[in-house]
């Protein structure tokens, strides 16, 4: 039976009817598309009980920001999830997670990790993002949390604040769901008027030939990070960063690196994307 619940503790009312039983949690901000089903349905394969949350975190975004315009759309969210029959949706406020007024005293930041990438031109992003999943991991303690590639940079902070504070889940990353012209599947696509949204593929675009590139032996990594950027300025971007990484922790890579991941985030218009694409050389 799908149930909704917004407190603390109505949530550990049933979570204590199932304390026999697995649980698979899925965190999100809701604006859910088919990226976000995807996650849920492999949920649903790993455990016996399936938990989503949905909740704008404020302090994982900076000043200027969309905080206050992020889409919420709980109602059609809510129709999504009981059609893929979700055990139970969390939608606390902002004031349930964090209930004192004063500036928070404790957070979680994942050093090294947090800082470059997204965390250079976001900062504190990675530090707000890492402490509401450790309270939500906390509040919910599930067997395993599933969370999508498209943000790989948040995948592996979390892997790392799950290991180093010893929590007991296992972190599932999920491949990057992807609509039809490549483009990876966000709420904040959105944002897109029809013009940019057909130019919105180019970043996938310039990913897939860094890879390409890559795998013929191309291994001038500063090179390749440049033909990417005129790549994606000439077509209507601004770019970010795009760049060469290791896989296991977004480390520049040397020569005998095999595991890699491209990278990059761009403004198109007022909307800032991100995407990557693995390779293994």
């Amino acid at each position: 039976m799908f149930q909704i619940v917004d407190t603390i503790s109505d949530l550990h009312k049933i979570l204590a009817l199932w304390q026999n039983q697995t649980i698979a949690f899925v965190p999100t901000m809701g604006n859910l598309h088919a990226g976000h089903m995807a996650l849920v349905r492999h949920a649903r394969t790993l455990a016996e009980r399936v938990v989503v949350s949905i909740f704008v975190n404020p302090i994982q975004f900076g000043p200027g920001e969309d905080y206050a315009s992020y889409p919420r759309t709980l109602d059609l969210d809510a129709l999504k999830l009981a059609a893929e029959k979700v055990d139970l949706l969390f939608t606390p406020s902002s004031k349930e997670i964090y209930p004192s007024e004063k500036k928070l005293a404790t957070t979680v930041n994942v050093s090294g990790l947090s800082d470059i990438l997204c965390g250079a031109t976001r900062p504190g992003h990675f530090s707000g993002v890492a402490t509401v999943v450790t309270l939500l991991l906390n509040l919910i303690q599930p067997q395993v949390a599933i969370f999508g590639e498209k943000d790989f940079q948040q995948l592996l902070v979390i892997r790392r604040l799950v290991a180093d504070l010893f929590l007991p889940v296992k972190i599932v990353g999920y491949p990057t769901v992807r609509e039809s012209d490549g483009l990876a599947m966000s709420s904040r696509n959105g944002y897109l008027n029809t013009q940019e949204r057909k130019q919105a593929p180019c970043l996938y675009r310039a990913l897939r030939k860094m890879c390409d590139n890559l795998v013929t032996e191309m291994n001038d990594y500063i090179k390749l990070e440049d033909i990417c950027w005129k790549e994606l300025s000439e077509a209507g971007f601004k770019p970010e960063y795009c760049t060469v990484r290791r896989v296991l922790d977004l480390a520049v890579p040397n020569i005998e690196d095999r595991q890699l991941v491209v990278l990059a985030a761009a403004r198109l218009g007022k909307t800032r994307l991100i995407d990557n694409v693995q390779v293994t050389l």
